[in-house]
């Protein structure tokens, strides 16, 4: 299937969904089209799907189970969720834990979530109130990996 060109969120919502490939430039169009987040607005329990542009990423975290991220405070956050035995959501300790701070990215300032012990930052847009689209920018990496966050 040949990768999604819409520069629309709600093509990248259902190719996201389908699990459609999505070129990295149609993710870049609509990120850098998107409002800031501010941090406040990140609290919560969100459930995560990668869009995928063929990062070399993609593939860890399906096998660290990802599904999501949590954010009880700005200073306490578990970047990489997954799922028990019993299906109930638990923090991975692969990465360890993370921050929430308002950083610079691709010309406006927004949410961005800072892992403690990694050269990681994930940098959010707003989509809606309950929907986000990330993209994960990892030192020595030429591309960012695109996701997107959706409430639960």
């Amino acid at each position: 299937m040949a990768p999604t060109t819409t520069h629309t969120p709600q093509a990248l919502l259902a190719a996201a969904a389908a699990g459609d490939p999505v070129e990295l430039e149609a993710v870049l169009t609509v990120f850098d089209a998107l409002p800031a987040v501010d941090v406040e607005a990140m609290i919560g329990e969100w459930d995560g799907t990668i869009v995928r542009t063929g990062h070399r990423g993609e593939g860890r975290l399906a096998q660290l189970g990802w599904v999501g991220k949590t954010f009880r405070a700005p200073d306490d956050v578990d970047p990489i969720v997954g799922h028990d035995a019993a299906g109930e959501r638990v923090a991975s300790p692969v990465l360890g834990a993370a921050s929430l701070r308002r950083v610079a990215y691709r010309g406006i300032t927004t949410a961005t979530m800072i892992y403690d012990h990694h050269p990681i930052l994930d940098h959010f847009r707003a989509i809606d109130a309950d929907t986000v689209l990330g993209l994960m920018d990892a030192k020595g990496d030429d591309e960012p990996l695109a996701f997107l966050l959706r409430r639960v």
